[in-house]
């Protein structure tokens, strides 16, 4: 064991010389990106290139930078995560700590986030930290490039009882080997797209090296048990146009369903049938998105129509289906996954955040694919709810599920009653972490002679298009207010098109399906101005289309009207039946005891209510609160305030719902 140990040692110490002169050294060495040849027809405007100025995500951004960043490396350091890999290593003595046998993910998603913030706001310090981790990473990294710490420093147990101990790619299923690589590959990417350096990145490719080596056809047939190592492939051939590394993402994917040489581990993993036969979102809601995400990705760079026509029937299944008016998915506490087709309970919902994250993943990409506004849609009411409730605004509490309704005594949140600041299984911590530097990404896209206006928040973005250079700069109070000026300034006067998402809440449509409709009618459309007057658009997929030549200075105005309105649910998701939830432009509300006089589940939101909106500033960072006359059950007069449902559970735990009766019990 000490022999291991000192081979171990001087391994590691090499190593930490090696990273050393590679990252003195980058600048010249860096693997370079090549142009893609095929690939999404619609392309990112990168959040490198925009700068946020905004009040309401840039506040969130550099909360997520001081607060839940060096919070979440500190919960790292102080439960063994990062040990694990100096032990690994060879540096440290000691067993495997943790219950997980994914640990290991946290760190890589957290130097992922920690990456981004970077590029928007330089810290040497943290830099130098993240580089001591790569370090570490590094000295944990076999020969061959193998990297899981727990089964490099015993196989023969296991840091949970559901994982068979055993060698290496043993009970896949559930060993999550290959989902700590993903998680790897992501944040190498990651970090070398924000610093330029490729210290990690090759760590990542020497392992994705060795797993192409491993499985494949006429090798081990077997795929993950836990998706996402099939983006982080996808992200390794965008880093070096290597095509081994998009086959091997495709090969585990189409061994999904194939029995050939092998067991299927079922619904739950999504490996019951090929993915080109799936229509319908079953199973473990976050290995579903992450998979959805990875079959777009092969949909658009092969240009498959088999994997297009799968993905597109899958979305429709979850919008049409299985979608919370929160954008959250996942209805069962068992299993993390989706239920049966309107399966939608509010009180014991899941809603998972990790899924949420994984959700707009896959809607941005399925935008990327079609030019559909719908998709963009579900991605904004999913980024202002479902995902943003699952943390605190202190930066360092989160929900793991998330509920739309709390009767004050059921411990939703794996056995608590609030947000926590940790969990044994801290997926969803460090997911967030690594996903809010990165919301400036989901602003611009383009395509040639065409911009896209996808979100509505403060900043400017330098965007590059296929035949000029043009700054966009927008002015808003989103979410709060709907009037939003975008200035348009290419290079040079130029001829292109400017589509600007008028959303699917501003037109009458909360969600592009008759899952959910208005009970109201919407009596203020929209209206678009250009230079002071009213501009002459058409619409297309749910973008007012502008195509004329543009000059310098060129200002649009866009008008969303917010007015409050009730939202209803299909009679087929049995426990909305009869009940209203409260929505004003893309923020759902929810009534909280504390603003209720300690109670919430008597409430009765009439048909025939009215609701007055107000601003306020001290309340819960800045919000605007819904108030107005409602009745109890009994039919009692009563007042109701809401606040957006993001933004519940910060005043300690009570009553809470999204959804309220419409008539009394009388």
């Amino acid at each position: 064991m000490n022999d291991r140990i000192n081979i171990r040692l001087l391994k590691a110490v090499l190593i930490s010389s090696l990273v050393y002169i590679t990252i003195t050294s980058v600048s010249c060495n860096a693997i370079k990106p090549k142009e893609n040849k095929a690939d999404y027809p619609i392309s990112v405007v990168p959040f490198t290139s925009v700068t946020l100025t905004d009040n309401f995500w840039s506040k969130r951004i550099e909360t997520n930078r001081t607060v839940t960043i060096p919070f979440g490396f500190n919960k790292c350091e102080e439960e063994g995560r990062v040990r694990n890999f100096a032990r690994a290593g060879g540096l440290l003595e000691g067993k495997y700590e943790g219950q997980m046998p994914f640990d290991d993910t946290d760190v890589y998603k957290i130097i992922e986030g920690a990456s981004y913030s970077l590029t928007i706001h330089p810290d040497k310090e943290l830099e130098a930290y993240i580089g001591g981790l790569i370090e570490k990473i590094a000295a944990a990294q076999e020969d061959d490039g193998y990297i899981c710490t727990w089964k490099t420093l015993d196989p023969t147990t296991t840091p949970a009882p559901w994982v068979n101990p055993g060698p290496r790619w043993h009970h896949l299923a559930a060993s999550h080997e290959l989902y700590n690589a993903g998680h790897m590959y992501e944040a190498a990417f990651a970090h070398y797209r924000a610093t330029g350096k490729s210290n990690f990145l090759d760590i990542a490719l020497k392992n994705a090296d060795l797993i192409d080596k491993t499985f494949g056809p006429e090798k081990n047939p077997n795929p993950p048990g836990h998706q996402i190592i099939e983006t982080g492939l996808v992200k390794l051939y965008r880093a070096t146009k290597n095509q081994k590394y998009l086959n091997l993402a495709r090969f585990f994917l189409d061994q999904r369903g194939n029995a050939a040489g092998r067991k299927l581990y079922g619904p739950y993993n999504q490996d019951h049938k090929p993915v080109t036969q799936q229509d319908e979102a079953v199973g473990h809601a976050v290995r579903a998105v992450y998979m959805y995400a990875a079959m777009a990705d092969i949909a658009g760079i092969e240009n498959d129509p088999a994997y297009l026509n799968a993905v597109d029937k899958i979305w429709e299944n979850v919008v049409s289906k299985k979608l919370y008016i929160t954008g959250g998915i996942g209805a069962r506490h068992q299993g993390e996954s989706f239920g049966n087709n309107y399966e939608l309970p509010n009180k014991t919902s899941y809603n998972e955040t990790c899924a949420a994250i994984g959700s707009i993943y896959w809607n941005h990409r399925m935008f990327l694919l079609h030019g559909d506004a719908k998709y963009i849609d579900v991605l904004e009411r999913t980024l202002y709810n479902g995902m943003i409730s699952g943390v605190s605004l202190s930066g360092d509490k989160f929900f793991y599920p998330n509920c739309l309704e709390s009767d004050g005594k059921y411990k939703f949140n794996r056995g608590t009653l609030t947000r926590q600041p940790w969990f044994d299984c801290s997926c969803c911590p460090s997911n967030v972490t690594r996903f809010i530097p990165s919301v400036p990404d989901y602003i611009y896209a383009h395509q040639d002679d065409s911009l896209y206006v996808n979100l509505f928040i403060a900043g400017t973005a330098d965007i590059e298009m296929d035949k000029t250079s043009v700054k966009v700069t927008q002015q808003t109070d989103y979410p709060w207010d709907g009037k939003i000026t975008i200035k348009i300034d290419p290079k040079a006067a130029k001829k292109f098109a400017v589509n600007i998402r008028i959303p699917g809440w501003a037109a009458n449509k909360p969600v592009p399906s008759d899952l959910y409709s208005y009970l109201d009618e919407n009596k203020n459309p929209a209206t678009i101005k250009l230079n002071g007057k009213p501009a002459n658009f058409i619409m297309k997929n749910g973008f007012a289309v502008i195509d004329r030549k543009w000059s310098k200075g060129d200002t649009l105005e866009l008008d969303l009207p917010m007015p409050v309105r009730r939202v209803i649910a299909i009679d087929k998701v049995k426990d909305d039946i009869n009940k209203t939830a409260l929505v004003r432009g893309p923020l759902v509300y929810c009534a909280e005891w504390v603003d209720n006089d300690n109670k919430v589940l008597d409430m009765v939101i009439p048909d025939d209510a009215e609701f007055k909106t107000e601003y306020k500033k001290d309340l819960l960072n800045g919000v605007t609160v819904i108030t107005g006359d409602v009745l109890d059950t009994s039919g009692k007069k009563r007042s109701l305030t809401a606040i957006p449902y993001y933004a519940w559970s910060h005043r300690s735990p009570g009553e809470m719902a999204v959804w309220l009766p419409r008539k009394t019990e009388q």
